[in-house]
């Protein structure tokens, strides 16, 4: 993985646990991605199991939709997506777990 160059990994105490408090799968999608997750973002578990942090079990979900119904106003809401999520687009592909 390389990382976004402002991406900062959460701060660890001295015994290496994460200092703030984060829920498991939150931290693996943050690692994978290479950033923290954004204020209207989610992570879901595929199989519905809340132990399964396993990247291969985990979907960034987000919860921004349009404010309005015209065109233009989604057309702007698409913008905004795209320019949020485009260039993480090859790590939020499905991960085959099949060889």
């Amino acid at each position: 993985m390389v990382p976004d160059p402002d991406y900062k990994q959460r701060p660890l105490s001295k015994g290496g646990y994460v200092k703030r408090d984060i829920a498991q799968h939150r931290l693996v999608m943050e690692q994978h991605l290479g950033r923290w997750l954004l204020p209207k973002e989610n992570v879901h578990h595929i199989n519905g199991n809340r132990t399964d942090n396993r990247i291969e079990n985990l979907e960034l979900w987000s919860e921004s939709q349009p404010a309005g119904q015209r065109v233009l106003d989604k057309i702007a809401w698409a913008k905004e997506i795209l320019a949020t999520y485009e260039k993480d687009a090859d790590k939020l592909a499905p991960i085959s777990t099949e060889e």
